[in-house]
């Protein structure tokens, strides 16, 4: 096993993280080699939507693309959260009674490994962090601050939507911006102007979604056509993924190398704190590499993982890990769904995803969203007949097909997601029995809900109802994180913070123990924020790392 050098920087993982620090390194003129664990997608053979059977097909797993997880502690059912359980008048009647353990949901920790991670999969909302999320322990008293705040963001995130090339509409909301948005926001589903009209009636006040799928043709890449697949792999390239956004500027740079199906294993301490090396299995290959910077961003489970394996006589804990805090403060993303359908209501399978969304649904006076509300009929899989068939439409035989081909188009699905506030009991460690294909632990998820999750998980599910009951909506199904562990988005098992007693790196991004160590990736968030999707907040916060380990 030689020693790979002749660059300036590594960068693990090529998610929304990896990618940014890669480009920005990049620009600053680093030569960066950027290790990507899983393979390479190719959108003309990996996404085939125009072919029969495509609702039949979530996004495609290949070889090497999903890393093995394994659940601990995912709390218990209890008697008194049954109206939270999840029901469907075609699919699923049936429940777990109250005592089961809370099982993992068919796709658990929903996570891609690949060139553009699990930005190849996200529906791509693209979020600011509210300027009150920042300063969540300040104003509610529960969770922590973070040690940074909006204005240090705000023109990383104008840069970032730049890149993404997001569409959205100017709303002058708290999110404040010092420019517009670089394209003009996508129309309106028919699903989503239902919600809009009956939300105004209840004081909800539903809005265009700002979204990395372009409205108009942007840097050589081509307007969304609004067929819906988004979480099923884009095959124009239009959705703002990091395959083509961040790695093409940064391969056009000439100072990037990509390696795919390139596994990190181990990292390697030496003096001053310093990591020195890591080793890696680079196509099927042992290599050592050598780190001068060494930037992880393999996410909010990877990440730990990797810290913890590779713990060593004198950091017995794990690297980077003298606070404890590696792995602790996990957030998973509390969520709900409720579907229903309107009569008279045509079409609501057309437009594009998350098109939508409610950032008002609780109390008016509160200064921290505890969640919001978005439109969720393409995402949850009632953009063709085979979703309404398999879960809203009972029966068979001739009255079934008429059934089908009266309420096709009708459903309407309202989706939440909440602020989680860490508990001791939830994190990532080492599984004690479960190893990988390498010999090694794989990452263990715990993650149990508090009574303020269930009391907030009630509150989304009640808002849910309402707007689709003034919409005239008849519910038909509904499903949340009440009865499994399921997550698209986790956050907060390396967090970042000022004092190196209480977090694991600084407000740049870097460890604390280790002067060349920085992580780019939701395990840096304090916070989950009030029910922001975070992948621009997580390119946000690359940028600034690799700014700063460049001016360093």
């Amino acid at each position: 096993m030689g020693l790979i050098t002749g660059h300036d920087a590594v960068v693990v993982g090529s998610g929304a993280g990896g990618a940014a620090a890669a480009w920005r390194l990049c620009q600053h003129g680093l030569r960066v080699l950027l290790l990507e664990a899983g393979p390479t997608f190719d959108p003309a053979r990996d996404y085939p939507l125009d072919s029969p059977g495509w609702e039949r097909k979530g996004f495609p797993v290949r070889p090497g693309s999903q890393a093995s997880i394994t659940y601990g502690d995912l709390g218990t059912l209890h008697a008194d959260s049954e109206d939270l359980a999840s029901w469907s008048r075609g699919g699923f009647p049936w429940r777990l009674p109250a005592g089961s353990p809370r099982p993992p949901s068919s796709s658990g920790y929903s996570h891609v490994q690949g060139v553009g991670g699990s930005t190849l999969h996200f529906v791509g909302e693209a979020h600011r962090l509210h300027p009150d999320a920042f300063r969540q322990h300040s104003l509610t008293g529960s969770g922590t601050d973070w040690p940074l705040g909006y204005a240090d963001l705000e023109p990383l995130y104008t840069e970032v939507e730049d890149v993404l090339g997001v569409a959205g509409a100017d709303t002058n909301d708290e999110r404040w911006r010092s420019r517009p948005y670089p394209l003009p926001p996508h129309p309106l589903s028919p699903g989503a102007l239902a919600l809009q009209q009956a939300g105004s009636r209840l004081g909800q006040s539903w809005q265009v979604n700002p979204r990395a799928a372009l409205s108009a043709p942007w840097k050589g890449r081509p307007p969304c056509n609004y067929c819906g697949q988004c979480s099923r792999g884009c095959p124009l390239g239009d959705k703002g993924s990091a395959d083509v956004t961040f790695l093409p500027q940064a391969d056009e740079t000439g100072r990037l190398t990509l390696l795919p199906n390139s596994i990190v294993t181990r990292l390697h301490t030496g003096p001053n704190g310093r990591i020195v090396r890591i080793d890696a299995i680079v196509a099927g290959r042992r290599e050592s590499i050598e780190t001068p910077i060494l930037v992880l961003a393999a996410g909010a489970v990877q990440t730990p993982r990797l810290l913890l394996l590779s713990a060593n006589a004198e950091m017995p804990d794990g690297v980077a890990n003298s606070s404890g805090q590696v792995g602790r403060n996990f957030m998973e993303t509390l969520s709900w769904r409720s579907v229903g359908f309107v009569p008279g209501l045509t079409g609501s399978h057309l437009g594009l995803p998350a098109d939508a969304i409610c950032w008002t649904p609780s109390q008016a006076d509160a200064r921290v969203a505890d969640f919001r509300l978005n439109h969720t009929t393409l995402e949850t899989g009632l953009n063709g007949p085979i979703g309404y068939a398999t879960r809203l439409v009972p029966g068979f035989g001739a009255e079934f097909k008429a059934a089908l081909r009266e309420s096709f188009g009708s459903a309407l699905a309202v989706g939440a997601v909440g602020r989680v506030v860490p508990d001791a009991r939830s994190g990532i460690d080492l599984d004690p029995l479960q190893r990988d294909a390498h010999g090694l632990p794989v990452a263990r998820i715990s993650s149990v809900l508090t009574e303020q999750s269930v009391t907030r998980l009630r509150q989304m599910a009640k808002a849910a109802r309402a707007v689709l009951a003034e919409a005239g909506a008849v519910l038909v199904e509904e499903a949340g994180s009440r009865d499994s562990f399921t997550a698209t988005h986790v956050f907060g098992t390396a967090r970042m913070g000022s004092d190196r007693t209480t977090s694991v790196a600084d407000p740049l991004g870097r460890a604390h123990d280790h002067p060349n160590l920085w992580i780019a990736d939701a395990s840096t968030f304090p916070t989950s924020g009030g029910g922001e999707a975070p992948s621009l907040t997580i390119m946000a916060l690359a940028l600034r790392a690799a700014d700063a380990i460049a001016s360093q």
